[in-house]
């Protein structure tokens, strides 16, 4: 087991911190979630935790030296030649140890000064990491996971169900002493989500994660970093992710209390100042009248009367000046979404009567369904069960091989993944909004996107450098600019942070047309009104 021991770490893009002054100790048994907005850096603080983006500041040191880091991201282009052992074995570090160990042994063989130290230190590493009984391992752990395709089968040509198992079965052989995990919950079904649960709750080696399942987190992290992008600041809190969020609402609170305090005091030393000096102007003013002579002691009491005036300004600027400034706390942003409905289609959406869909050796069906006007529809299942399926045959995408499918007349779809492809190349945001919305000026589009949380910062950059959650938003902005009347939302939070995925909740409930929502987000699952629920179970469709 290891401790990871992070010291004054800072970090940023040119000009431009993501955070600085980060401590950090994770010690064995510890699993610390990293939250924080998209693009706040907890990516590039866990690439700078497991060595591989040096720290422009501070330090990472581990205890013992010799511990083991596992940095596991999410990889969604798949290696093209690396075949699904080879793929386990690169993920748990075996590979890696397995070649060190090789160099060790020809240098022992060759008798080399030093070999036998160096020997030692890789059969330790490469035993330490699983290498002994990795092939063994492997076959027990794809059987159990349902991975049915070869060891030896390439990676490019496995199916998205298949290579999340794939990745899975990486996760569940890893014996490192630290973790690293960026995204482990994207991509996963619930019986996916269950087994990650259960494995980093078991964890005895020091966990970093960093996830936007807000379920998961609840159910695994010990204390949380927060990455404060807009204030430049790292919060970090003790316990759960729950207790997290009470505490963050505690300090929110608190902080507006401070702020409206302090708002009001001034407002209240400045009124005061300004009546003194009226009044000091006024009596400046008596006092230079003429007079007659017999009058000057009058004029004497309002000179000493504007002087004693003056003085109570001068005094009430230096409280104003000694005030300590409490800045006011930042305005969370909040997603303005209002999806323009298109007109109201018939009352009947989409329909299947009988339809069969086979691709390969996948069958779905025969499926008989109708989605009617304003139905908000729940669609669940494991990996590989059909729901993509279900909504390209839906959707008009697939033409079914049995049965009849058919879409209402009027009716206008809007996906966010296809709204997101639109989003790629070297032209600016900007650009790509006026191909796509010609007929509305650069300031209404820019007016759009601020509401989507995409400001001048965003829009003249190159599209294809958004992340992926920053291309989500533009997607809802589009589909908001456009209108539609049938919402088709498929695994929405993999790319969204944690603010946006609440405030996607929040303006789906005010959304009036038909919602198809395709998730394993538990939370949104309970938050976003939904009047039906379909469950796809190897190609068959329950409703209800």
């Amino acid at each position: 087991m290891g401790t990871l021991v992070a010291k004054g770490l800072a970090a940023g893009h040119g000009d431009r911190v993501l955070f600085s002054g980060l401590d950090l100790v994770v010690a064995p048994g510890d699993v610390l979630g990293l939250v924080g907005v998209n693009g706040a850096g907890k990516s590039t603080l866990l690439r700078t935790l497991a060595g591989l983006l040096p720290a422009e500041e501070g330090s990472v040191s581990l205890s013992p030296s010799t511990a083991t880091v596992g940095y596991l991201p999410q990889e969604p282009d798949r290696r093209p030649a690396e075949t699904v052992r080879a793929f386990l074995g690169r993920r748990t570090g075996v590979t890696a140890a397995q070649a060190a160990l090789d160099t060790a042994t020809e240098a022992l063989s060759a008798e080399r000064p030093g070999a036998d130290e160096a020997y030692a230190e890789a059969l330790e590493r490469w035993l330490a990491l699983g290498g002994a009984d990795l092939d063994e391992r492997m076959a027990e752990v794809a059987a159990d996971l349902g991975l049915t395709v070869g060891l030896d089968a390439p990676m490019p040509s496995l199916s998205g169900g298949q290579a999340a198992r794939a990745g899975m079965a990486s996760l569940l052989l890893s014996r490192y002493d630290v973790f690293l995990l960026d995204e482990p919950t994207n991509d996963l079904d619930l019986d996916g989500l269950a087994r990650l649960e259960t494995f980093v709750a078991g964890l005895r080696a020091a966990t970093v994660l960093v996830s936007h399942d807000r379920e998961f987190l609840a159910r695994t992290v010990t204390g949380v970093v927060e990455l404060d992008l807009h204030q430049q600041r790292v919060n970090t809190y003790g316990g759960g992710y729950d207790s997290y969020l009470a505490e963050r609402e505690v300090a929110r609170r608190h902080a507006r209390e401070r702020y409206a305090e302090y708002a009001e005091t001034r407002a209240s030393l400045e009124l005061r100042a300004r009546t003194q000096r009226a009044w000091m102007d006024k009596g400046v003013r008596n006092a230079r009248r003429k007079a007659p002579d017999n009058d000057k002691i009058a004029r004497k009491g309002r000179i000493e009367a504007t002087e004693k005036q003056a003085a109570k300004a001068r005094q009430t600027d230096r409280l104003i000046e000694r005030l300590e400034v409490v800045e006011e706390p930042r305005k969370e942003w909040e997603l303005r979404m209002e999806i323009a409905a298109a007109p109201r289609a018939g009352a009947v959406v989409a329909a299947l009567r009988g339809a069969v869909v086979r691709r390969g050796s996948f069958t779905l069906g025969p499926v008989d369904l109708q989605i009617d006007w304003a139905d908000k529809v729940a669609i669940t299942g494991a990996n590989g069960a059909g729901k993509s399926t279900l909504l390209a045959v839906l959707l008009g995408r697939v033409e079914p091989a049995e049965g009849h499918a058919s879409l209402g007349p009027g009716v206008r779809v809007g996906e966010v993944d296809q709204a997101r492809a639109l989003f790629t190349g070297g032209r600016t945001l900007l650009a790509a909004f006026e191909a796509e919305l010609p007929d509305q000026a650069p300031s209404e589009l820019r007016t759009l996107l601020a509401k989507f949380g995409l400001t001048a910062a965003h829009v003249l950059r190159a599209a294809d450098s958004l992340s992926p959650g920053e291309r989500t938003r533009a997607a809802l902005a589009l589909l908001q600019a456009r209108g539609v009347n049938l919402l088709v939302l498929d695994e929405p939070t993999n790319h969204l942070d944690l603010p946006a995925i609440e405030q996607l909740e929040s303006a789906l409930a005010s959304y009036p047309g038909t919602l198809l929502l395709v998730t394993h987000d538990r939370r949104m699952l309970e938050a976003v009104h939904t009047t039906r629920h379909l469950r796809v179970v190897d190609g068959t469709v329950l409703d209800g």
